[in-house]
């Protein structure tokens, strides 16, 4: 009866979120913020991902932590916010003036990267990925 009643307990428990520790290089300057979005299948490449974060841009590499993560299937996407605007800038082709990466570093394609592509497992406890910044144009100095 012990038995049963410590198993259907522990059935009763929500699943344990993860910490998402996103290493971003690629920074090539301190101004602004570098801003992550871990997202799901439905909110990828929309401003509407369901978890975020952000950290003051360091050149090099920038370390992003986001809690709450429940276990799943997501993608990341991160840009350098330059500007501390909250919005990737982008020229009148669309495309964008800051820098922007994706987990996996999934390949571009003309309306950005397949979630399939960039898809990646959150478990339980400590998650950490890396994130390469892209300048589609150059870097801007």
């Amino acid at each position: 009866m012990l038995a049963a009643a410590i198993l259907l307990g522990s059935a009763a428990q929500p699943a344990r979120a993860a910490l998402i520790e996103v290493a971003v290089t690629g920074v090539s300057d301190a101004r602004g913020h570098i801003r992550v979005n871990i997202c799901t299948q439905d909110t990828f490449l929309t401003e509407t991902c369901p978890y975020q974060g952000e950290a003051q841009a360091m050149v090099g590499a920038t370390v992003v932590k986001i809690a709450g993560v429940p276990p799943g299937q997501y993608a990341a996407q991160v840009f350098h916010d330059e500007t501390d605007q909250g919005v990737v800038h982008q020229n009148l082709l669309g495309i964008p003036r800051e820098g922007i990466g994706f987990s996996n570093d999934a390949p571009l394609h003309l309306r950005g990267p397949r979630f399939s592509d960039a898809a990646f497992s959150v478990q339980q406890g400590v998650e950490r990925i890396t994130l390469k910044l892209r300048h589609l144009l150059g870097v801007r100095r």
